[in-house]
């Protein structure tokens, strides 16, 4: 997968992103789920100038299209004007920030995209890389296909944990049949676990699901919107 992820302007996913409010956090449980729709935070990013160049970062590199490494270039830019002391290697951070934003952003502006065309494209496919990196339930669920509506989504939407690189497809009728596809006769099981999250402690989520990530991106912040869907 290239390290940018757009080839041309996603104006839904950069309108998403420039919506969000700044918010300065001591760890990344602070905002959790569906607040991440309305709120824009780097996990440890503790005052409003950090938070806000973060922002300002992410958003230009999804406008212009930038690759990892160029926002990295950014990164070091703030981290030494603010002094700022994180976790983890720079590699990693800076992986964990522009992935981790870029995919939600490019979600929430998909399901814009999606709950518009819903009456003309009525289903979603579930796509996932079928490579040695995929994790395995997610490799399951690969071709599942069900309604925009169904309420697998509400969980299931991707992406489902850090460093997941799955997406969704709409689809009609005609595409079905393209495609070689049809509905699935049901949503496929979603067994709870319990994990322990440090800030936030007992948390269940459908197995597959990374804690935080069980839940839809986008739909929350369209519907807050007029108008939204």
């Amino acid at each position: 997968m290239p390290d940018s992820l757009f080839s041309v302007d996603p104006i839904e996913a950069i309108d998403f992103l420039r919506r969000k409010l700044n918010v300065p956090t001591r760890h990344w449980t602070d905002v959790w789920q569906e607040a991440h729709d309305m709120a824009f935070m780097v996990a440890g990013a503790a005052t409003d100038d950090l938070v806000a160049d973060f922002h300002d970062a992410i958003v230009k590199a999804i406008a212009e299209g930038q690759t990892l490494d160029q926002f990295r270039e950014a990164f070091d830019r703030i981290v030494a004007a603010h002094g700022w002391s994180y976790h983890g290697s720079r590699g990693w951070r800076s992986k964990i920030i522009f992935q981790t934003n870029l995919r939600t952003a490019t979600a929430a502006g998909r399901w814009e995209q999606i709950a518009r065309l819903k009456d003309r494209r009525p289903y979603l496919r579930y796509v996932a890389v079928m490579d040695e990196r995929t994790r395995p339930l997610h490799a399951a669920w690969h071709n599942t296909v069900l309604a925009v509506d169904d309420p697998w989504w509400d969980t299931h939407f991707p992406p489902n944990g850090w460093n997941c690189r799955c997406t969704v497809q709409a689809l009609n009728e005609r595409d079905l049949r393209r495609y070689g596809l049809k509905v699935s006769e049901e949503a496929p099981p979603s067994p709870l676990v319990t994990k322990v999250v440090k800030g936030r402690g007992l948390v269940t989520v459908p197995q597959g699901i990374d804690p935080g990530f069980a839940y839809h991106p986008g739909r929350e912040g369209l519907a807050a919107r007029p108008g939204g869907a």
